[in-house]
C-alpha cells in the first residue's frame, strides 16, 4: 500500500515545477525492453534494506566513517535509500528510519539555511546538497509544512552561494567552483522546483554555462573545474547527469558525454576509488537517456552490486559503509521509480 501511495505521489508531483530550460527530453521512440527487475535484484535491496536500518545511530544519522562520525549528507544518502524503496516518514515497514532521519536533518538545519552536522570537517556543501535534495523528495512526497520551510531556506543559500562562472565549492560562498560539488546543488533544485520551490531561470542558465565550460572537446569527457584538466569516469557521469537535471536533454554535450561514459565502462575504466559515486550518476545519466543506453547500462551494474553484496547485506567502501549501502541500494531501485527525482 505505501508503495502504491508513493507512486501515486510521484505522478502527481512530476507536473510541478519543469525544468527552466527545457528540452526535448529521450523519448519513448528508442525504447528498449529488458527484465530490469529480477528476484535477485528484489532479495538483495531487501537485505541491504535491512541491514543498513541497523546501522542508523540514536539521534537517526548514519556515519561517514572518513569524515568522523555522523554525517548530514551520509544521513540523507541512506535515507533516500528508504524513500526509493517507497518508505515515508512515519510510514512503511522503515518509516520509523526515514522519521528518525528527517528529524537529525532538520535539527542540523541553520537559520541561515545551511544543513550540517557540528563535526563536519570537510566543505559542507557536499552534504547540504544532499540534505536538500533529500528535503526536497520528502517534500514531494508529503507536503510538510517543517520540511518546506527548512527546505526553502536551504534553496536560498544554494542560490547565493553560487559563484560568477556559476558553480558551486565546498564552502556557502560565492568564489570558487567544482563540478562535483555544483551536482549536489543543481540535483537539489531540481527536486526542490519540482516541488513548487521557486528557482531563478537565471541560476539554472549559469549552472548550465558552467557545467558545459567543464567539458573537454577531445572525448566528450568532463574535468574537475572549469580552468583545465584531464576527463575521468566520475566527474563526467555527473556532468551529464547534471546536464540532464538542469533540463538540457537533447545536443552535442549530451551525446559526447554518453558516449565518453560507455567507453570507459567497456574499457574497465569506472573502477577505482570513487567507482559508487561515478555509477550513483551514471546510472541515473543512463535512466534518464534511456532506450538502448539503459537497457545495456543497467543489467552490468545491477550484477555487479548484487555480487559486491557482503553476507551481512551490506556493501563496502573506504568513504564507509552506511555510504556504499546507501549509494547501492539507490542504483539498484531506480527501476522502482519511486522518487519523484527519477521521473523522466
Amino acid at each position: 500500500m505505501i508503495r502504491l501511495l508513493a507512486i501515486i505521489f510521484v505522478f502527481v508531483i512530476c507536473g510541478v515545477g519543469q525544468p527552466a530550460v527545457a528540452q526535448d527530453k529521450p523519448g519513448a521512440a528508442e525504447s528498449v525492453e529488458f527484465k530490469e527487475i529480477t528476484d535477485e535484484l528484489n532479495e538483495s535491496v531487501k537485505k541491504g534494506l535491512a541491514y543498513l536500518a541497523k546501522q542508523q545511530n540514536k539521534d537517526g544519522s548514519f556515519d561517514a566513517d572518513r569524515y568522523g562520525g555522523s554525517h548530514v549528507g551520509v544521513t540523507s544518502i541512506c535515507c533516500l535509500a528508504f524513500l526509493a524503496n517507497g518508505e515515508l516518514p512515519g510510514r512503511g515497514d522503515y518509516g520509523h528510519v526515514v522519521q528518525k532521519g528527517l528529524d537529525y536533518i532538520l535539527a542540523n538545519a541553520q537559520e541561515s539555511g545551511l544543513i550540517a552536522s557540528e563535526n563536519v570537517s570537510h566543505g559542507p556543501m557536499y552534504g547540504h546538497g544532499f540534505a536538500t535534495l533529500f528535503l526536497g523528495e520528502v517534500y514531494g512526497m508529503t507536503d510538510d509544512d517543517d520540511v518546506r520551510d527548512a527546505l526553502v531556506k536551504a534553496v536560498r543559500l544554494i542560490i547565493k552561494s553560487q559563484n560568477r562562472e556559476g558553480g558551486w565549492r565546498y564552502h556557502p560562498v560565492p568564489y570558487e567552483a567544482d563540478l562535483s560539488v555544483t551536482i549536489c546543488q543543481i540535483k537539489a533544485l531540481r527536486s526542490a522546483r519540482q516541488g513548487g520551490i521557486d528557482v531563478p531561470k537565471e541560476t539554472i542558465e549559469n549552472a548550465i554555462q558552467y557545467v558545459k565550460d567543464c567539458q573537454n572537446s577531445y572525448d566528450g569527457g568532463f574535468r574537475y573545474m572549469k580552468g583545465g584538466g584531464s576527463s575521468a569516469f566520475p566527474r563526467s557521469a555527473s556532468g551529464v547527469a547534471s546536464l540532464y537535471y538542469a533540463g538540457v536533454y537533447k545536443g552535442e554535450e549530451i551525446n559526447d558525454g554518453l558516449k565518453y561514459l560507455e567507453e570507459r565502462i567497456k574499457a574497465g575504466e569506472d573502477r577505482g576509488g570513487h567507482e559508487l559515486y561515478g555509477h550513483y550518476y551514471c546510472a541515473q545519466a543512463m535512466f534518464i537517456a534511456g532506450g538502448k543506453h539503459w537497457a545495456g547500462y543497467f543489467p552490468v551494474i545491477r550484477d555487479r552490486l548484487i555480487k559486491g553484496q557482503n553476507s551481512s547485506g551490506g556493501w563496502d567502501s573506504a568513504h564507509g559503509n552506511d555510504y556504499a549501502t546507501g549509494m547501492s541500494l539507490i542504483i539498484m531501485q531506480m527501476p522502482y521509480r519511486l522518487l519523484p527525482i527519477f521521473q523522466r
